[in-house]
């Protein structure tokens, strides 16, 4: 029967029509909304499934937090983007980047879908996760294989030197344009609270004078385990100071997912699981803290404008258009009445001034869908890198 109700969800026209590119580099799952093939072991009982639109329940203008769940939309619908390599298709990725030069590099997980444990180890040494485009999408060069366990956020310091959050690893690793190894931070493969050691790294960002900031970490959302800091270092690598712990008050966190500097220095901090984003000064002072931007898995800030670009891929609350009662990890993702899509606002005062909605229906399985990290070019294109297998192009109306 649940099969059936799955069958029918699937046949009902879910998946939303994205636009798609000649010849799409999207893997296996791009347009699948997160909608798993089978219920899971743990299922409820079935229900009914609703055709689309038809759901009783409906989201509201704006979430329980704050967040604005309908805005313009000045860009027209996603395409995948990327001219791979013969035969490679997207894994799942979740970082995106636009460099100094104005060139694009995205990190997937060496061709496969899934995140943290070793999605670029054995038997996928040999694939390179790492990719330079220029903004038409032509492939400029890619590298990477055998450097890192299970890549998540790579980031672009001001010199146009690459840093990879490898939270399979437990380290941060600081590469050149090239992709030699110039520094490495933390112990690879030991996980830990020290001052010397991350625990799922995630996110690096490089301040103008060279301080680099770390998220750390990953591990334990939802939970009172793993570590929920800000580390920081000079640009020699040298251990500077650390801030916050597991908690949802200022300067806690829950998940640290993503970060971005603004025009001014100051460090946005995508507390993902607290489904807020903390702002501080380069010292760890709270500065402020923000709902409207949704859920953050990933941000971006461009500084000649201050426009901040927020990826929400993963609020969900309880409910279920899958033919079956229960979401594993209930906890984990919730963030009730609230639309995924990526927020476009002000860094300067945070009002939320454009939304690119996801095109999923509405109530959302459990899995990520659209974008987990986001970029704009300098013509103000927006990118989306997806968990689900792609990175799709917004191209401004």
């Amino acid at each position: 029967m649940r099969n059936v109700m799955i069958a029918l969800l699937l046949t009902a026209g879910a998946f939303p029509a994205y636009a798609q590119s000649t010849v799409s580099p999207a893997g296996a799952f791009a347009n699948s909304c997160g909608v798993p093939e089978k219920p899971p072991a743990n299922a409820g009982s079935p229900s009914p499934v609703y055709p689309p639109g038809q759901y009783p329940v409906q989201l509201p203008a704006m979430s329980l937090l704050g967040a604005p769940n309908e805005g313009p939309n000045p860009y027209a619908a996603g395409v995948d983007f990327g001219q791979l390599p013969a035969g490679r298709k997207w894994g799942s990725t979740a970082s995106i980047t636009t460099a100094p030069d104005g060139t694009i590099w995205v990190t997937d997980r060496c061709g496969v879908s899934g995140a943290g444990g070793a999605t670029c180890g054995a038997p996928n040494t040999a694939i390179n996760p790492i990719f330079q485009f220029d903004t038409s999408g032509k492939l400029l060069k890619s590298f990477g294989a055998g450097l890192f366990v299970s890549p998540h956020k790579l980031s672009v310091d001001p010199e146009g030197n690459l840093w990879m959050a490898d939270n399979g690893a437990h380290v941060v690793v600081k590469l050149d344009p090239n992709g030699k190894v110039l520094m490495t931070l933390g112990k690879k493969g030991q996980p830990g609270a020290g001052l010397d050691q991350f625990d799922a790294p995630t996110d690096v960002a490089v301040a103008a004078n060279g301080d680099i900031f770390v998220g750390d970490g990953h591990t334990g959302g939802g939970a009172a385990i793993g570590n929920a800091r800000i580390m920081k270092f000079d640009k020699t690598g040298k251990f500077l100071k650390t801030w916050g712990k597991k908690g949802m008050g200022p300067s806690e966190f829950d998940v640290i997912h993503t970060l971005a500097l603004d025009s001014r220095g100051r460090l946005f901090v995508g507390d993902r699981q607290n489904n807020r984003i903390q702002i501080f000064d380069q010292n760890g002072t709270f500065i402020a803290q923000w709902f409207q931007f949704g859920r953050p898995s990933g941000i971006y800030i461009d500084k000649r404008t201050d426009t901040i670009y927020v990826a929400d891929s993963e609020s969900r609350d309880g409910r279920t258009n899958l033919g079956y009662g229960t979401l594993a990890q209930t906890g984990y993702g919730f963030n009730p009445g609230t639309k995924r899509g990526i927020r476009i606002g002000s860094a300067l005062d945070g009002k939320v001034t454009a939304f690119i909605p996801d095109p999923c229906p509405y109530p959302y399985p459990g899995a990520s869908s659209l974008a987990e990290g986001v970029t704009v070019d300098s013509q103000g294109n927006v990118y989306g890198a997806d968990f689900l297998m792609t990175v799709r192009k917004f191209v401004k109306k």
